[in-house]
């Protein structure tokens, strides 16, 4: 019986026909192949498949819950996005000669029962050809095959996996623990990418082989004949996850309304050149409203429906002049712009995180973080929740006796938190949004972020987890790599005191309202901006008036943080907004003296083809008033690592500092960075020494004192009695 050389193609995340290296490798004719299998399973590991087995059968598989707050490992966004994307490229092999083979399951025992039955059908299958993709089970599926094809005498071949922007080939063999320092190594950045694969030409491809000698779907799993069938089997299991979550607002529209696949990859590549999108993306990027704010590539470079170098030379074709598609765009043939240079930098951060990934491989997922296992933390065990600890934790069986708030209420407030019925107004536009459509601004994801680890001190990974649930663009790298960022556990070197203030951020980027207002509608009949942001600060005739007066968001906000909002500054350029953290909290600042040093910590990340952007921007310290009254004396000094070695880390404040009349308070010791609370413990400082031993001061106990950070290139300033505030954080943004 005359038997065909026939190989397999697994697709996973790499959806696409153009700048596929395995693909144009076999369209080209040298590889001795007749026929050729691509073929996409749905992993059973990351997507609930209960929705494909009619009756009353059971999986084989366990559901796939995230380890934490055990929720179901993709959400209904990215679960239609991706059967979207699988049935755009089976199109789209269909239109070169080719087709795909959809099915679901464990990836080694598909290909397992596929090799077995084609091999009765005259093929003999003598190569499996899949890419490399980051991952736990990425890896454990990759180690399968190549161990199946072994057995089975196969060839295995792990390509590498070329969807980023510089590839593994040309980047550094030694990853900096500092983004910044990766850029600088890298640039210019705009002659690193390879050259773009060209798709297959129609007919290149071996032939595809008659359906007859394939295998069914194995049992107990049905796989449906269409696209809409599909969409609806894989949503089914996972439409609800949540107990009476918030209804879709009305005048709420989502600013992800864009279907999987590289054909609308390719479209929204194009319409972000074509409409300018691309050359205003550093000025429109902090949008929170609307599909045009920033690029909204992230879903489609998860999927590997398009690629990043893809995206650099579509970008070198405006710049260059050399597209006549663009000859009509402002700025064609005129080079980089402010706008492309940033799309680069983004592009960047993503290979950087993938990087961090592959450095620090499960430690992506620890509780302390790349941070805590630099320490010698969390190298053998999942981090801990006891008493000297920082995180909190619902977990009853493993929070420490004293943890405070209890399990419970904790529980609670995870709850509430993913709901979005904080009380604190963009964080509950966020998650709402989130929740509905999949989607959220990288501004509001790096506010959910810190709020919950750094407002709340709960279990990051809470966030992370819910995160990888609902976002139609989770990446793994990108999504749990920038999660350690904001929550001070990754590789930020301000991790610890780099904190977002919400309603600041607020009254920042949603300076009328509109965003909060169309995602909370509870309230959007408030009129003061400082009510929408915060609803319990309205007056009671207010909150009766909007209905508000006993809702939870009022009755019971999970943080309130008092905020004044000064309609006349006293300077050109002061901002106009003030934060107190609560009453009877003074403290005289500490000084904040020149730190000599880069601000190497900051990235320069931004938005939107990332997930989360951690770019540092503060002004420079003001000096601070005069006059007070309470007296207050500085905290302990900081123990520096010594000259050049990196950031030192500042004791708890002292408490106390008795009643001074109208004195100044003490002037705190000449540092990097300044004020630290009062009457709470000190904060870590994030930027690196450069060559020279610094001090600073924990808070004092006494009055009030001003030092609004930045990059501080004077003298220290004076900490300032004041009453019953405390001080501003200087890395609070």
């Amino acid at each position: 019986m005359l038997t065909h050389e026939t190989s397999i193609l697994v697709l996973r995340k790499d959806l696409r026909c153009n700048d596929h290296p395995p693909l144009h490798h076999l369209g080209s004719g040298d590889h001795g192949y007749e026929y050729l299998v691509p073929v996409y399973v749905f992993p059973n590991h990351q997507i609930d498949l209960s929705g494909l087995i009619p009756g009353d059968a059971q999986s084989p598989y366990p559901k796939p819950m995230s380890q934490v707050g055990n929720y179901p490992r993709c959400g209904p966004h990215r679960a239609k996005f991706i059967a979207e994307a699988v049935y755009d490229l089976k199109e789209s092999l269909k239109a070169i000669g080719s087709d795909l083979l959809i099915r679901a399951g464990d990836v080694a025992d598909v290909i397992r029962e596929l090799a077995q039955t084609l091999g009765k059908n005259g093929h003999h299958v003598g190569a499996v050809w899949m890419t490399s993709h980051e991952g736990t089970e990425e890896k454990a599926d990759e180690k399968a095959v190549a161990s199946l094809c072994e057995e089975i005498g196969a060839e295995c071949t792990i390509w590498v996996d070329e969807k980023y922007f510089i590839d593994d080939r040309d980047a550094p063999k030694e990853l900096p623990e500092i983004y910044t320092t990766y850029r600088k190594i890298c640039e210019p950045l705009r002659d690193k990418p390879r050259p773009v694969l060209p798709s297959p030409k129609p007919g290149s491809l071996p032939k595809f082989p008659n359906m007859s000698a394939i295998p069914a779907q194995a049992e107990p799993f049905v796989m449906p004949e269409n696209l809409d069938e599909l969409v609806e089997a894989v949503v089914k299991p996972v439409a609800s996850f949540l107990e009476d979550p918030p209804k879709f607002p009305d005048k709420a529209t989502s600013a992800h309304p864009f279907k999987g696949g590289e054909s609308k990859a390719t479209e929204r590549l194009l319409h972000l050149v074509q409409s300018e999108g691309m050359k205003h993306y550093k000025d429109t990027r902090n949008g929170l409203i609307g599909t045009e704010f920033s690029t909204k590539l992230s879903a489609y470079l998860a999927q590997g429906c398009i690629t990043a170098r893809q995206v650099h030379h579509c970008l070198l074709g405006y710049e260059n002049g050399t597209d006549p598609t663009f000859e009509k765009v402002d700025g064609y043939g005129a080079g980089e712009n402010e706008g492309t240079k940033a799309i680069r930098f983004e592009l960047l951060w993503r290979d950087y995180m993938r990087l961090c990934h592959q450095k620090y491989g499960d430690k992506l997922f620890r509780l302390e973080g790349f941070k805590g296992y630099q320490n010698g933390n969390s190298k053998n065990d999942n981090g801990t929740y006891d008493k000297k600890a920082k995180w909190k934790t619902a977990d009853k069986s493993r929070a420490s006796p004293d943890q405070n708030p209890g399990p419970e209420r904790i529980a609670e407030m995870v709850k509430r938190f993913n709901a979005g019925t904080t009380g604190m107004g963009l964080i509950d536009a966020a998650q709402r949004e989130l929740l509905h459509t999949g989607y959220a601004s990288n501004r509001a994801r790096q506010n959910v972020a810190s709020f919950l680890s750094k407002h709340l001190d709960i279990d990051w990974r809470y966030g992370a987890e819910w995160y990888e649930m609902l976002l139609v663009d989770y990446d793994v790298s990108s999504n749990w790599a920038n999660w350690q960022y904001v929550s001070g556990v990754g590789n930020d070197p301000r991790g610890e005191v780099r904190i977002f203030n919400p309603v600041k951020q607020a009254f920042e980027y949603d300076k009328k309202g509109e965003y909060v207002r169309s995602w909370v509608p509870e309230v959007a009949g408030l009129n003061k901006l400082e009510n929408v942001f915060q609803a319990w600060t309205a007056s009671e005739e207010d909150l009766k008036a909007a209905g508000l007066a006993d809702n939870i968001m009022v009755t019971d906000a999970i943080k309130r943080i008092d905020f004044l909002v000064d309609q006349k500054p006293a300077k050109p350029g002061k901002r106009p907004y003030f934060r107190r953290r609560g009453r009877s909290r003074g403290g005289g600042a500490a000084g904040a003296g020149d730190s000599r040093g880069s601000d190497a910590g900051a990235t320069d990340a931004g938005s939107e083809v990332q997930g989360m952007d951690q770019k540092t921007d503060i002004s420079t310290s003001p000096r601070a008033p005069s006059g007070g009254d309470r007296g207050g004396h500085a905290g302990h000094q900081s123990i520096p690592n010594g000259p050049g070695m990196g950031p030192g880390r500042s004791p708890r404040g002292h408490r106390g500092g008795g009643r001074g009349g109208i004195h100044r308070g003490q002037r705190g010791y000449q540092g990097q960075h300044g004020s630290y609370r009062g009457s709470q413990r000190g904060y870590h400082h994030g930027a690196p020494y450069n060559g020279n031993q610094h001090h600073n001061a924990g808070g004092g106990g006494g009055g009030r004192g001003y030092s609004r950070g930045g990059r501080y290139a004077g003298p220290g300033y004076h900490g300032v009695g004041r009453g019953q505030w405390d001080n501003q954080i200087p890395q609070q943004r």
